[in-house]
């Protein structure tokens, strides 16, 4: 017999499964030495972008949705 399925709390904490099924996640490289990294990159990299392939399915399986 086998215990129940636990979510991956690392994988929630950076992924979301939206109502139709699609994973996001957002963008990389926001937090530290922004300096260097334009107004326009910046903005572009807070909207939260789809995950697609073989990827998207892993993560579903982890966050228990597959």
């Amino acid at each position: 017999m086998t215990g129940k399925q636990k979510t991956r709390k690392s994988a929630a904490k950076r992924f979301k499964i939206t109502a139709t099924g699609k994973v996001l996640h957002r963008g990389h490289g926001v937090r530290h030495i922004r300096s260097s990294k334009s107004n326009k990159r910046l903005r572009a990299q807070s909207i939260p972008r789809e995950v697609t392939g073989r990827m998207k399915m892993k993560i579903k399986k982890m966050m228990g949705a597959a």
